[in-house]
């Protein structure tokens, strides 16, 4: 079984010993990229599903990679990446990648994280016009948004603010993103956010105090999580 191709950019021989018998146990298909020049070069050829990318790379460093694969790839890109500081996860996920994963991390999570970023990136080439999950669900044309059934009445920034996790279900979504959705601008004062993050979780979650659907990336945003 087929699941896509993976591109493994990674100049660890450790690193990509143990993760391509791994990606293709699971059904993938790998290919690897040992610097960020043989990364730009592949993903030019379109035939590479989603990324898998190193930030510490020889010859250029990988939030340039990912920008460049941005300028003709609308490919997931997962950075798995030995760099925890948060202005590097904040800097990337800016740049164009849709997840990030620290090094040392535990394979069922990046193949979960794997499986969510292709089945979104299928979702967006279909444009789809709703959302339905076992709780949640939306229709984007009527804007009419429901909770195990029942009409959840939100304002036009909790809508646009759930809308755009919605869109990134299972990735995380910068502040910068989420207050450019609800106030038009990035450089609004995070505040304002965090009060309406706050008001969402009032409605959506059973217990707002230990929130399980929107959950909080510290000092970087959040992320949407639905169970599978």
């Amino acid at each position: 079984m087929h699941l896509g191709q993976i591109l493994l950019v990674d100049d660890e021989p450790g690193i990509i010993a143990s993760l391509r018998p791994a990606l293709k146990a699971a059904g993938h298909a790998v290919k690897v990229a040992r610097n960020g020049e043989e990364a730009i070069a592949s993903m030019a050829l379109g035939d590479n599903d989603l990324v898998l990318l190193d930030l510490g790379l020889p010859d250029i460093d990988g939030k340039e990679v990912i920008r460049q694969i941005r300028t003709g790839s609308a490919a997931p890109i997962i950075v798995i990446s030995a760099r925890h500081q948060e202005s590097e996860k904040i800097a990337a996920l800016d740049a164009g990648a849709d997840d990030y994963i620290d090094k040392p991390f535990a394979l069922g999570e990046l193949l979960a994280r794997i499986r969510v970023a292709l089945r979104r990136h299928e979702r967006r080439i279909a444009r789809p016009t709703s959302f339905e999950s076992a709780d949640l669900t939306i229709d984007f044309a009527t804007r009419d948004v429901r909770l195990r059934g029942e009409v959840l009445k939100l304002s036009p920034k909790e809508y646009n603010l759930l809308i755009t996790l919605v869109e990134n279900v299972g990735q995380v979504v910068t502040q910068r993103r989420l207050l450019a959705a609800g106030w038009g601008r990035s450089d609004t004062d995070p505040q304002y956010l965090r009060t309406y993050i706050g008001l969402l979780r009032q409605k959506v979650e059973p217990n707002p105090s230990d929130p399980q659907m929107i959950q909080t990336e510290p000092g970087v945003g959040y992320r949407l999580t639905i169970p599978e």
